[in-house]
């Protein structure tokens, strides 16, 4: 467009210059002069014209650079004097094929990049640089951040919706009905995660509007400071969740069911759990890993318990590593342990019940219990964790066993040291879309990789993966050990499921499970006085970013 620019103008010097130079390159007569006059018109008459049209030319091209300008662009530069941008077309957004590294599902919630990692993130990123910021998506976390990568802010999301119901839970004459409806719908995790960088080290807080028992209930999920300078290496302290379990390192968003198997949950609610104070830190390569935290009180506990008078501590220990791995086969082996040192304190003494429901997240009446254990002097849980992946097919279970040690320093009866114990085996398997694959940065498998996003168009279905789970959980120590007729019980799940995969950021699940627990007075509302057992069926939506 420039060579258009002030066309006009150009025309009118050029044609002034030669009219009044015209007189004196002639000498003529009154009839010559008449006829130059003649020409002169004419000139005119066709400047206006040409004048038009290059108006109208100058029109268009402004209207269709207007037009352009609604188009996506990127913009990479900016005038020293003013942070103005200019703007360059954007590349088409990326649906594959993907790398295997690429391909899986987001991991809302870790692991944490190092600055060295962030940067090289960014830089491979569509980015947005306004006046030595930039904005992108690493990872597909929305981030803004300086255009040196030192300062960085973003805001992830983690969305999982559940609804199903319950079949079979008829109650016995005597014994109570229990909450087990046969439709429902329960947000388990609304977490909207916010996290603040610079250079090494980062600060996260995460608010959780969901419950996996409470719909509605909102509390912490993570407020903590991380520091990612040593080499592989992250250093936490704050609100925090160790992870001792390959299960739960797996997070949350890549669950092969619902919800963790109830040893799992058990175990990592004793000195760690989600919100848990944490001191500590993990260091992986690509054949092993190894983590420790001190670990003290939950977030709330204090505001939901105001007779407290003295808070637990405990610690949450966890190696894991890779004997052997190719590309057809990978293995997994590793051990978990946690202790607490001494359990929270309150107007009751130091006591402690250990429950969890059927591994069915609708926030239903718990059948599994302890009962409530009076003078608990420390807890403790270790066990193995082993796993083994074939191509496409994936096997692992973990074990663990809980010791309770009681205190006698009353004029009480002598109360017994009591050992639980609990397991399950899960397999897996990925129909279609890339396999399930090691994560070293976590020691843990990870989600089936999809190479296309879902377009039935062009025959892209994105990934597909069955599996099914064996749990047993055994809190039967003593008999009357959680009072007077009381005592613990054991449940058994036997779990099916289906996962689909449409991109990286979106899963859809759906488990059946049928659970048989054997009897508990324990139980509240006597809804457990003769065993029950039932099924359940359950969906969920998930959105990770």
């Amino acid at each position: 467009m420039p060579r258009y620019h002030n066309a006009s103008t150009l025309l009118a010097s050029a044609a002034s210059v030669f009219l009044l130079s015209t007189p004196q390159v002639f000498a003529a007569s009154d009839s010559e002069v008449a006829e130059l006059r003649r020409e002169m018109d004419a000139m005119r008459r066709e400047m206006h014209v040409l004048q038009s049209r290059v108006a109208k030319y100058e029109h268009t091209t402004t209207a269709a650079n207007t037009h352009a300008a609604h188009a996506p662009h990127r913009l990479v530069e900016a005038p020293a004097n003013e942070p103005q941008p200019v703007f360059a077309e954007a590349p088409l957004a990326y649906h594959g094929p993907r790398r295997e590294a690429d391909s899986h599902i987001v991991l809302a919630e870790g692991p944490l990049l190092s600055w060295k990692e962030f940067r090289a993130a960014s830089s491979k990123e569509e980015a947005v640089h306004i006046g030595g910021m930039q904005i992108g998506f690493p990872q597909g976390r929305p981030t803004i951040a300086s255009d040196d990568k030192a300062y960085a802010f973003s805001v992830g999301l983690l969305f999982q919706e559940d609804l199903g119901g319950f079949l079979g839970m008829t109650s016995r004459p005597g014994e109570g009905a229990g909450n087990f409806n046969k439709f429902a719908q329960n947000a388990a995790r609304l977490r909207v995660y916010f996290s603040w960088r610079y250079k090494d080290w980062v600060a996260n807080v995460t608010p959780n509007f969901g419950s996996i028992s409470t719909d509605g209930s909102v509390s912490l999920f993570e407020a903590n400071l991380n520091y990612t300078g040593l080499h592989n290496t992250t250093l936490t302290v704050g609100y925090f969740q160790p992870r001792m379990e390959e299960e739960s390192a797996e997070r949350p968003v890549a669950f092969e069911f619902l919800e963790r198997p109830t040893i799992v949950n058990l175990v990592r609610n004793l000195a760690g759990g989600v919100a848990r104070f944490s001191v500590g830190g993990e260091h992986y390569e690509k054949r092993w890993l190894a983590a420790a935290y001190f670990t003290g009180q939950k977030y709330g506990d204090r505001s939901k318990d105001t007779t407290i008078v003295d808070s637990q501590t405990g610690a949450v220990v966890r190696v894991a590593g890779r004997p052997y791995l190719s590309k057809d086969i990978d293995v997994h082996v590793g051990a978990g342990a946690t202790s607490v040192f001494k359990v929270n304190e309150n107007s009751k003494g130091r006591q402690l019940t250990l429950s969890d429901n059927m591994e069915v997240p609708l926030g239903e009446t718990n059948l599994l219990t302890s009962g409530a254990l009076t003078n608990v002097a420390q807890i403790w849980a270790a066990g193995p964790q082993l796993a083994l992946r074939w191509k496409r097919f994936l096997l692992k279970s973990e074990y663990y066993h809980i010791g309770v040690q009681r205190a006698n320093n009353s004029e009480a009866v002598h109360l017994p040291s009591l050992g639980f114990d609990g397991w399950y085996v899960a397999a897996n398997y990925t129909v279609f879309g890339k396999p399930r694959s090691y994560n070293e940065k976590i020691a843990a498998f990870t989600t089936p990789g999809v190479e296309y996003d879902f377009d039935p168009a062009h025959n892209h279905w994105g990934a597909l993966e069955v599996s099914g789970r064996w749990s047993v959980t055994n809190l039967y120590g003593e008999g009357n050990q959680g009072g007077t007729g009381i005592n613990g019980n054991q449940q058994t799940v036997w779990q099916g499921g289906l996962n689909w995969y449409p991109n990286r950021h979106f899963k859809f699940m759906l488990d059946y499970a049928r659970f048989m627990v054997s009897r508990s007075k324990g139980v509240s509302g006597n809804v457990n006085l003769f065993g029950r057992d039932g099924n359940a069926i359950v969906g969920r939506v998930q959105a990770s970013f």
